[in-house]
């Protein structure tokens, strides 16, 4: 008896001892990364089988993911955006950062429809520069797409490269290395702002027709000549000053998994992931021994400077917020219905109030409304009502009315979402025709089904019928309370929107979310 229990607790040690030697997933390392790494997903298992670790990712974009990380708001063990430089600054003396380890490359460059390439002579050119795509942006040549900065990377390098080409100097930028009309010129040709790198992509596959290219990573848009879901072919461009990279670096932490984060690296630079990497998402390998693909073209871009102070970073940031980008036009369409009464209408108000300024913290500020924009506020029951369009300027003008309008907001009443919807529609067209250089965005917050006036087979006639007048201006359904998801996703899907969940996250986080994509 007591040699056959032997045998049995030998066993288990014999097996437990090879399923940690075959790696077996032992450790779970939370990971906060960049949304764009979504397609290293396939691989995660093939990670944790390999190295024993498997990975919780969690994905955000690269500024607020910053953010988190350096004011301690959520406990990761690892990070793993497109870049460290923005982290590396912000973190100051609390050194965040133990380890990093690059795993990829991408670099962030302008993608031209062909024909317009062919044009201009741009094809297999070396020698365009970015200011030669300033001046075709200037002469409304080359209206292009490209992510808000201050909520994706993509956008972040663009800003950043572009003020270094157009410093022409080695030595570290500052916001005022650089005129306000050049860089006024250069933005003058952006018509779409996303706040993902991803969804910028899919929304430039809808109005491919009506835009001229976009900024994305190299592997982006060799996803998208790939993907057969372009009419005409992208010419990537390299300008001849010099890019930005993104180098995904893995990040550690959390000191305490140092042991897992050294077998991930190992992993992640052998040749198997290297290559897989290159084959399945376009990034470039970062170790020598795996050559680089015939499809990445030859020769070295130069690497453009990056600000070495976090205060000359943010100044560029608040500068193409303010002065540099296309103003918009940004209508919220609210329900005042009675099933808001109480905490939900305080929610809706907290949630305006921060982007008023109220929200000091580095993301609420790069998310407050900005100087020259104009904000339309229509709250809605039964009846629609249209406060005021509030004109955005200098030293908070506008902001005090705009806050003594919702602090006014009171329930009350049924819920007349399509009534109020097709309000703001005809509002932005009029807008729009009369004032075309801005964006417009509308953005729905109920808490509920429709209950009163036209429904929404009603409003998709109305669309419909004023399509090509209303194109591109899309609507950001907030879900919230009760609200219907079916409808929700379908009126995202009509107008060219996306939806968003403030059922998982604050309405007040949700609403920063959506300032990357007015």
């Amino acid at each position: 008896m007591i040699m056959r229990v032997l045998m049995v607790v030998f066993l288990s040690v014999v097996v437990t001892t090879t399923l940690i030697g075959c790696g077996e997933p032992q450790e779970t390392l939370t990971v906060i990364a960049g949304s764009e790494l979504k397609d290293i997903e396939p691989k995660l298992d093939a990670i944790a089988k390999t190295t024993g670790v498997r990975l919780q990712m969690t994905y955000i974009g690269t500024l607020d993911g910053a953010d988190q990380i350096v004011n301690g708001h959520d406990q990761y063990d690892l990070a793993w955006f497109s870049h460290a430089k923005y982290l590396s600054l912000l973190q100051g003396q609390t050194k965040r950062i133990k380890s990093e380890e690059k795993i990829g490359l991408s670099p962030v460059i302008p993608g031209v429809k062909e024909s317009l390439a062919r044009r201009w002579g741009w094809v297999d050119n070396p020698n365009v520069t970015w200011a030669d795509i300033a001046a075709k942006a200037r002469q409304g040549a080359f209206r292009y797409a490209m992510t808000d900065p201050t909520a994706s990377n993509s956008g972040f390098s663009t800003v950043m490269g572009v003020q270094a080409a157009f410093a022409g100097s080695s030595d570290a930028i500052t916001a005022e290395d650089v005129d306000v009309d050049k860089l006024q010129a250069f933005f003058s040709g952006q018509v779409l702002t996303s706040g993902s790198s991803g969804w910028l992509a899919d929304a430039y596959v809808r109005d491919q027709d009506r835009i001229d290219g976009l900024f994305n990573y190299e592997s982006i848009l060799m996803n998208l000549n790939a993907s057969g879901r372009l009419r005409e072919k992208l010419i990537l461009i390299y300008p001849k000053e010099g890019v930005v990279t993104a180098d995904y670096p893995l990040i550690l932490l959390n000191d305490i998994k140092r042991a897992s984060y050294v077998k991930l690296v190992d992993y992640l630079k052998t040749s198997e992931f290297q290559q897989w990497m290159m084959e399945n998402t376009n990034r470039r390998p970062v170790v020598s021994r795996v050559k680089a693909s015939s499809k990445f073209p030859k020769g070295f871009q130069l690497e453009l400077p990056f600000p070495s102070q976090l205060e000359a970073v943010n100044e560029i940031l608040f500068a193409f917020l303010d002065q540099h980008r296309k103003p918009s036009h940004s209508i919220f369409v609210l329900d005042v219905s009675g099933s808001m009464e109480g905490d939900r209408l305080n929610s809706l108000k907290r949630a305006l109030l921060n982007l008023t300024g109220e929200d000091t913290s580095l993301t609420g500020r790069f998310a407050r409304f900005r100087n020259r924009e104009i904000v339309t506020v229509i709250s809605f029951n039964d009846a629609v009502d249209v406060h005021d369009n509030f004109d955005i300027g200098p030293q908070g003008k506008g902001i005090k009315d705009l806050r003594d309008s919702v602090h006014g907001l009171h329930a009350g009443g049924g819920t007349a979402i399509y009534n109020a919807l097709e309000v703001a529609y005809d509002i932005a067209g009029d807008a729009r025709a009369e004032d075309p250089g801005r964006f417009y965005s509308i953005v729905l917050m109920s808490d509920g089904d429709n209950t009163s006036g036209s429904n929404y087979a009603d409003f998709n006639e109305f669309y419909a019928r004023q399509q090509q007048e209303l194109a591109g201006i899309r609507a950001f359904p907030v879900l919230f309370g009760g609200s219907n998801d079916r409808e929700m996703n379908a009126l995202a899907e009509l107008t060219g929107g996306r939806v968003f969940d403030s059922r998982k996250y604050s309405l007040a986080h949700v609403f920063k979310k959506i300032r990357g994509y007015q």
